[in-house]
């Protein structure tokens, strides 16, 4: 099935044009994928299209890229921030089994069915702003059968849902409390459970957290030496509460993306910049923690490394559905351009990915695209609490009007 949709404005994060901007452009879907983008005047003479329809100068913009969120989990910890709120600390609710811990009890608890009906729904909130491709990350089981059920998790919502998922190992998220004190022999029983993930198809990818309260260097460093001796691409958790050299680390490694980087030295910047590592900046986590030191974005900026946007959903730090939102915390608390914020949720949130597929209006592409009530993609940047996305569509196939306002 062929079809041509024309008179839209299009932004398609592709060539050399601000925006990769066409006022009155068209494209050609082919199966899943773009046949043909540009210019309605510049349509090739007998384009042959089994269908034709009329955006009526509607915007259209490549599907989101969500690149980091944690999606999968049982339980909330709503109560933990009324805590936090009458001044209880992290530590002390942490002693009384709260933090990571009580979302580790609750995943471990929940079965399959009960974590993809939670994930699936908070899947959808990202779906209906234009989000196409999810990546969801494991690191609440911290066994090898859980962090298996939650992998399993991630695929099922590929499979059933209307949108692209990556699924990351991220075991070592924190230390679980049958090994306290012995984060070595937790290293070790992760790297073991390794191979076997990737033989049952269940990761695409290996992150860590390497921090004073995660995991050191050299622990992340055998972690990453095992994964990309399977082949698999590495992803960090790096330099959000201290500088522990992480993204030089993930760098050295060719890692896809190093994330959060508030505390990222010129040296990680550089090394970042040589390997071509993707700075992944996760702005509703910085706003909810109320921290006060952002990233460098001036300094990744000049050094030309590629900045992607996502929502670090999570029960803990950051329970932000909303993709859109992040365009608008990029822009106001770490200073990004709209247009900057715009191709970190898309080509470059591709990138972060290790996917060259997506991300960008082209032919050849995957069919992956929203339309909008908007003018122009710096509205969704500039505004916040709303969702002008119409219509959207993967693969080259319309999802639900359901999905959409």
């Amino acid at each position: 099935m062929r079809t041509l949709y024309r008179h839209a404005r299009l932004a398609t994060m592709a060539g050399e044009l601000p925006w990769g901007w066409v006022e009155r452009g068209a494209l050609l879907v082919d199966g899943e994928q773009l046949a043909w983008v540009g210019a309605d005047e510049a349509l090739p003479a007998g384009l042959a299209a089994d269908a034709e329809v009329e955006l009526g100068g509607a915007l259209v913009t490549p599907g989101l890229i969500d690149c980091h969120t944690h999606l999968v989990y049982g339980g909330d910890r709503a109560a933990e921030f009324e805590l936090r709120l009458r001044g209880a600390s992290y530590e002390a609710i942490a002693r009384a089994g709260g933090g990571i811990r009580s979302t580790l009890a609750a995943t471990r608890h929940a079965s399959e069915d009960q974590l993809f009906a939670s994930a699936a729904a908070r899947a959808r909130c990202l779906i209906a702003e234009g989000v196409t491709t999810i990546e969801i990350k494991s690191g609440y089981g911290l066994t090898e059968a859980q962090e298996a059920k939650c992998l399993g998790v991630a695929r099922r919502i590929g499979r059933e849902l209307p949108v692209s998922v990556r699924a990351t190992s991220l075991a070592a998220h924190a230390l679980p409390p049958e090994f306290e004190g012995r984060s070595d022999d937790y290293v070790d029983a992760l790297i073991d459970w390794l191979p076997r993930q990737q033989a049952a198809g269940l990761v695409d990818a290996v992150d860590a957290f390497c921090e004073t309260i995660g995991f050191t260097p050299a622990q992340t460093e055998r972690i990453f030496t095992a994964a990309t001796s399977l082949g698999l691409p590495v992803k960090l958790h790096a330099e959000q509460l201290s500088d522990q050299g992480g993204a030089a680390l993930a760098a050295r490694f060719g890692a896809l993306s190093a994330d959060h980087l508030e505390h990222l030295s010129a040296t990680g910047v550089a090394a970042m910049a040589a390997a071509g590592t993707v700075a992944v900046l996760l702005p509703g986590a910085y706003y909810f923690l109320r921290d006060t030191q952002p990233p460098p974005v001036q300094a990744l900026r000049e050094a030309g490394v590629p900045m992607a946007l996502a929502t670090d959903h999570n029960p803990g730090t950051s329970p932000a559905l909303s993709l859109l939102l992040m365009l608008n915390m990029a822009c106001t608390l770490f200073r990004l351009t709209p247009e900057e914020a715009w191709r970190g949720v898309t080509v470059n949130g591709a990138r972060a990915l290790g996917l060259a597929d997506r991300g960008r209006l082209a032919a050849g592409l995957r069919a992956d695209f929203a339309v909008w009530d908007a003018e122009h993609p710096r509205e969704m940047a500039y505004r916040f609490g709303h969702n002008p996305c119409r219509r959207s569509f993967f693969g080259g196939i319309e999802r639900p009007r359901a999905l959409h306002p």
